[in-house]
């Protein structure tokens, strides 16, 4: 309904944020089947003319993420699309690049933004399978895109942001984060969730996320299973401080890699 997301867009101003942005790129089933998300793509005329009442209805750049189609189209509206987002005001455009059908099966085609932004001069985003600094270096390297956004890899290993800026401007890549920084991290995570939250939903929560804060130590599986049995906020965080305190192993403590041996 454009009308709703043009209110919303006026609700969510006076909050005061740095830009507006609009969700076209949701494939969840149950959002894209009754239109909203990725649902925008069958009707890509009707989409242009919801981001053009939303521009207009707010003061703040309006900014759209969107994939490249929805999956049975002969062409792929990607490219057109762009070009008449922002003809209607649209500030950039961030491009996950696969279809919504494809969910997140099957391996992203970058070469898409590449395409979208060779034809407009609004600012435009890749995303999908970025999950390395090589990636993102790779994929601004291949398309010319102004930007790379990471999506579920930031969720497990949200590090993952030092190490693409010390690749994008040529510094050493930051050492392997330690045991006790990924615990702090989380510990962090978990208190700031039971402020908003309450601690019930917070535990709920970060049950989903221990797995990767905790890295790829062998003691892993059975550290987030005792996470993951506790019912008290206090219980986690003692939990928590004992792992602060086991012994890093060693790969965890030779810091920066040399050029070259980047790794995920």
């Amino acid at each position: 309904d454009a009308e709703r997301l043009a209110q919303a867009a006026s609700i969510a101003q006076a909050a005061g944020p740095a830009f507006i942005d609009i969700n076209c790129g949701c494939w969840v089933p149950k959002v894209a089947r009754k239109g909203a998300g990725a649902g925008w793509l069958r009707d890509p005329s009707a989409m242009v003319a919801m981001a053009r009442m939303v521009v207009s209805r707010v003061a703040l750049p309006v900014t759209v993420k969107t994939r490249i189609g929805w999956g049975d189209e002969a062409e792929l509206p990607i490219v057109d699309l762009a070009r008449r987002l922002q003809d209607v005001g649209v500030r950039a455009l961030t491009v996950h690049c696969r279809t919504a059908r494809m969910g997140h099966s099957g391996p992203a085609d970058w070469s898409w933004a590449g395409r979208a932004q060779a034809v407009v001069q609004i600012p435009v985003i890749v995303n999908g399978d970025i999950r390395t600094a090589n990636d993102a270096a790779r994929a601004l390297e291949q398309t010319g895109c102004a930007g790379v956004m990471i999506g579920r890899r930031a969720i497990e290993h949200p590090w993952i942001f030092r190490e693409v800026r010390a690749r994008l401007t040529h510094q050493p890549k930051p050492g392997a984060p330690s045991l006790r920084e990924r615990v702090e991290l989380c510990r962090d995570h978990l208190l700031a969730r039971a402020e908003v939250q309450g601690a019930r939903q917070a535990l709920h929560t970060l049950g989903k996320l221990y797995a990767g804060y905790l890295g790829k130590s062998a003691q892993r599986a059975s550290w987030v299973s005792e996470l993951q049995a506790c019912t008290q906020l206090e219980e986690a965080l003692a939990v928590l401080a004992s792992l602060s305190l086991e012994e890093e192993p060693e790969s965890a403590m030779r810091g920066p890699q040399p050029r070259g041996q980047l790794s995920d």
